[in-house]
C-alpha cells in the first residue's frame, strides 16, 4: 500500500514517465546500474522499477538521522567502501539471485554530467556474471533534490523520465593482475552508461532544442556575446530567429538550400535558428574558398539564394566575391530589416509568447543543415546533416565532458567549420553555456586578451592557431582556462609542450570530420592518453579496414547517431548521395587508425596521404614529422609529384630555409623511419598555404610539386648512397 501510494503520490508531483522495456529486469543475478542524479533517486527506483531490488547504500549515508528512518521502508544493504569485505558482500547478494541496485558514481553529480565511475560494481558483475541492466533518470537533478544549486536553475518539481536500457554484460577482461582486472571492467561500465546517455537524448530538432533550454534557463539568461559587446539573451535570440524566419520566408521556398556568408556573431545564430524553423536548410558557406570553392559549393547545393551582412562583407572585402557567382541572389540583413513591417511586428509579438506555434512541422531526421568540406584535396563537397545528427553529437560531447553553464567558450573558428559551429553555436544554444564569438582566428594578440578580458574557460583551436596564440599570450591571459581543445589536424608536439611550460595546461587533442558532425574522438580528463586523439564518443562503433602495405592499424569506418545523411556532390547538385562505406550507415574516414587495448585512437595518416615509392607504403604524417624532428621552429608539409621510375617522389615544403637532407636523416634515424620517407626535394617557402579553417592546403601544395617537376633537379640533394 505504502509503495502504491508513493508511486501515485512522485507520478503527480514529478510527472514521472518510465520508458523502456521493463522485461530487462527480470534475470537470475541482476546488477541494475543507475546514474546519480539526487536525493530522490532510491526512491524513484525503488516505487518505479517493477522488481522487488535490494539497495547497496553506503554507510555514511545510511547512519544519517533523515535516511536511516527512511531506509526502515527500503531493502538495503549498507556497505562501506573502504573495507575489503565490501565487495564479497555485494558478491553474495548478487549471486542469491535477488535484482540489486547500485549507482556507480558513489555521489550525486555536481556538474549536471556523469562523474568519476568506480569500478567495484563493474568487478561484481564480472565477477558474478551478473545480467547488467542500465538505467538513467533523468530530470532529479534540476530539483532542490539535487546538487546542482548556483549552476542550473533549480525548480520545485520538474518532469522525471526514467529510461531503463537492453541488458548489457561485462565479461572478466584477461588481464594478469586483480588491479588490472579490476580497472579494466570498471571503464567497460563507464561506456556502458555513456551509451546510456546519449541513447535517451530527445528527438527533436534543432528549434525545439533551443526552445527547451529557453525554458530551462528563462528568457533573460544572457548566453551569446560578440566583438559588439553586447550580451544576447534567449529572449532576444529567439526574437531575432522569429523575425527572420519570418523575412526569408517571403524570398525562400520550404526545403531550399539558402547559403549563409555571415561572421562569427550573434546574428548568425538567429539566422540559422530562423531559416531552421520555416523549414529551410542553411548552407554554411566558407567565405575564404575563393570564387572557384563558392562556385562549386553553390552548384553542389543547387543554392540559389545567399543571405549575407552588407557591414561583413565591405569589411572583409569580399564584394568582388559575391560578384563572381552569377545568377545566385544576394539578400542583406541590413536590408531585410527595413521589411520588417507593422502586421509582422504583431505577429512577432504574439509568436514570442507561443515561439512553437511559429515552426513548421518537421522530423528529427529531416535535413537541418549543410556543411562544406574543406577542399583541400578537391572540390568541396556539401555535408547534410539531419537535426538528429547535430543534436546526438552535442549530447556525445557533453556525455563525456563535464562543460556546465558556469563555461564560458571563446570561439575564434569560423562557423561555417564544423569544429566551430558545433562547440561554437549548437553546443551553447542547448546546453546553457556561454560563448564569446569572434570573427578570426588569425587575430593572435587579439585572442589571448579577449580570453582574459572575458573570463573564457574553455578554447577550441587547431594546432596551428593555438601555438600562435602561446607566442603573444602573458601567461596569465589563460589563468582560467579549463578545458582547451585542438581539432582539425594533428597537434605539434612543440605546441603542446609550450603551452604545459608557459602555462601549465594540458591541450587534449580530438578528431572529427565534417561528415560526422564533427567529433569522433576526443581526449578528456577523465580519459586521455598523450599522442592519442582519445577514445571513441559514445554511441559510435568501428572497424578497421586492412590497407595493403600497412602493417599496423587500418583505414577507419564508424558508424554511429551523429553520421551525416549523405553528400551533395558537383556533378549531381541538390541530391544526396550516401557516403562511401562498405556497408548502409557506416562512413569511411580514409584515415589510417590504430586503436590500442584500452580503445585510444592513434591517427597514423591519411589514406591519400600515403606515397607509394618504388612500391612501398610511405605516410606523408612521418615526412612531417621528420622534418619537425630535425627543425621544430619552423613549418613543414609534404607532397608528392610523378616520378617515371619510382612512381611517386616526395616533395617536403618547409619554413626552414637552410634545412638539408642530412638532417633529415639524422632525425629520421633518431626517429626509427625508414630512408625511404626522407625526401630528396626540398621546397623552403616564407608560408603554408592554409585554409579558412587552419588545415594546410593540401591541394595548392599538390598542385605546387606537380607545377615545379621540371625544376626538381635543381633543389634535390642526393644522398650518395
Amino acid at each position: 500500500m505504502l509503495k502504491t501510494f508513493l508511486r501515485r503520490l512522485l507520478t503527480a508531483l514529478f510527472r514521472v514517465r518510465v520508458h523502456g522495456d521493463p522485461e530487462s529486469l527480470y534475470n537470475p543475478r541482476t546488477l541494475i546500474v543507475a546514474n546519480h542524479e539526487s536525493f530522490l533517486d532510491g526512491l524513484l527506483l525503488g516505487v518505479f522499477l517493477p522488481v522487488d531490488a535490494m539497495f547497496v547504500v553506503h554507510t555514511q549515508i545510511a547512519n544519517r538521522p533523515l535516511f536511516r528512518c527512511l531506509l526502515r521502508f527500503v531493502p538495503h544493504l549498507a556497505v562501506d567502501s573502504s573495507s575489503p569485505l565490501a565487495l564479497k558482500q555485494i558478491v553474495k547478494l548478487v549471486e542469491s539471485g535477488r535484482p540489486v541496485v547500485i549507482f556507480p558514481e558513489g555521489r550525486i553529480t555536481r556538474t549536471g554530467s556523469l562523474m568519476k565511475i568506480y569500478d567495484g560494481a563493474a568487478f561484481v558483475a564480472a565477477k558474478t556474471g551478473a545480467t547488467i541492466v542500465p538505467v538513467r533518470i533523468d530530470g532529479a537533478a534540476r530539483s532542490y533534490f539535487g546538487r546542482l544549486a548556483g549552476i542550473y536553475p533549480r525548480q520545485l518539481l520538474p518532469r522525471v523520465d526514467i529510461h531503463v536500457r537492453p541488458r548489457r554484460h561485462i565479461a572478466m577482461p584477461a588481464l594478469p593482475s586483480a588491479k588490472l582486472r579490476r580497472r579494466r571492467a570498471g571503464e567497460l561500465l563507464r561506456d556502458i552508461l555513456l551509451d546510456m546517455l546519449v541513447a535517451t537524448r530527445p528527438q527533436r530538432t534543432l528549434f525545439e532544442a533551443f526552445l527547451d533550454a529557453r525554458a530551462t534557463f528563462g528568457n533573460q539568461y544572457k548566453l551569446v556575446e560578440d566583438i559588439r559587446m553586447v550580451e544576447e539573451s534567449y529572449g532576444s535570440l529567439l526574437k531575432m530567429a522569429l523575425a527572420l524566419g519570418r523575412l526569408l520566408s517571403r524570398h525562400t521556398a520550404p526545403g531550399e538550400i539558402v547559403g549563409v556568408l555571415t561572421p562569427n556573431a550573434a546574428p548568425t545564430l538567429g539566422l540559422v535558428l530562423g531559416l531552421s524553423l520555416n523549414g529551410r536548410v542553411p548552407a554554411m558557406l566558407n567565405y575564404t574558398a575563393g570564387a572557384e570553392g563558392l562556385r562549386a559549393a553553390c552548384t553542389a547545393a543547387d543554392i540559389k539564394t545567399i543571405v549575407a551582412s552588407r557591414s561583413f562583407i565591405d569589411k572583409a572585402h569580399l564584394g568582388g566575391l559575391l560578384e563572381q557567382l552569377p545568377g545566385i541572389r544576394v539578400l542583406y540583413l541590413e536590408d531585410l530589416k527595413a521589411q520588417l513591417g507593422l502586421a509582422d511586428r504583431l505577429w512577432l509579438l504574439a509568436h514570442l509568447l507561443v515561439p512553437h506555434k511559429a515552426a513548421v512541422p518537421q522530423q528529427a531526421d529531416d535535413a537541418a543543415l549543410v556543411l562544406f568540406t574543406s577542399g583541400s584535396e578537391g572540390k568541396p563537397k556539401g555535408v547534410v546533416h539531419s537535426h538528429s545528427s547535430l543534436l546526438a553529437n552535442v549530447a556525445q560531447v557533453r556525455a563525456v565532458a563535464d562543460f556546465t553553464p558556469l563555461d564560458k567558450f571563446m570561439m575564434a573558428l569560423p562557423l561555417f567549420h564544423s569544429f566551430g559551429l558545433t562547440c561554437g553555436v549548437l553546443l551553447p544554444l542547448v546546453s546553457g553555456c556561454k560563448v564569446f564569438l569572434y570573427p578570426s582566428p588569425l587575430h593572435y594578440r587579439i585572442v589571448p586578451e579577449l580570453v582574459y578580458d572575458r573570463d573564457c574557460s574553455v578554447l577550441f583551436g587547431t594546432s596551428t592557431f593555438l601555438g600562435n596564440y602561446a607566442k603573444f599570450a602573458h601567461p596569465y591571459d589563460f589563468g582560467r582556462l579549463r578545458y582547451v581543445v585542438a581539432g582539425a589536424e594533428r597537434l605539434n608536439e612543440e605546441v603542446r609542450q609550450t603551452w604545459i611550460d608557459k602555462f601549465g595546461i594540458r591541450i587534449l587533442e580530438g578528431y572529427g570530420v565534417t561528415e560526422c558532425a564533427p567529433v569522433v574522438a576526443v581526449n578528456v580528463p577523465m580519459a586521455c592518453r598523450r599522442g592519442s586523439v582519445g577514445q571513441l564518443l559514445p554511441g559510435m562503433q568501428y572497424e578497421l579496414e586492412p590497407v595493403p602495405g600497412i602493417a599496423d592499424g587500418g583505414a577507419l569506418q564508424v558508424q554511429g547517431p551523429n553520421l551525416m545523411k549523405g553528400y551533395l556532390l558537383f556533378d549531381q547538385p541538390g541530391v544526396i548521395q550516401p557516403p562511401p562505406a562498405s556497408r548502409p550507415g557506416w562512413y569511411a574516414t580514409g584515415d589510417i587508425v590504430e586503436v590500442d587495448a584500452d580503445g585510444f585512437l592513434h591517427i597514423r595518416g591519411r589514406l591519400k596521404r600515403f606515397a607509394k615509392i618504388a612500391g612501398e607504403m610511405v605516410s606523408l604524417e612521418v615526412v612531417e614529422q621528420i622534418a619537425a624532428s630535425a627543425a621544430p621552429g619552423a613549418v613543414h608539409a609534404a607532397s608528392t609529384r610523378s616520378d617515371a621510375s619510382k612512381g611517386e617522389a616526395l616533395v617536403l615544403f618547409t619554413t626552414a630555409t637552410d634545412l638539408a637532407r642530412e638532417q633529415l636523416l639524422a632525425a629520421a634515424r633518431r626517429l626509427g623511419a625508414p630512408e625511404l620517407a626522407v625526401p630528396r626535394v626540398i621546397r623552403p617557402v616564407d608560408a603554408l598555404p592554409l585554409l579558412g579553417s587552419g588545415k594546410t592546403d593540401y591541394l595548392s601544395l599538390k598542385r605546387l610539386a606537380e607545377a615545379t617537376a621540371s625544376e626538381a633537379a635543381e633543389t634535390t640533394q642526393d644522398n650518395p648512397t
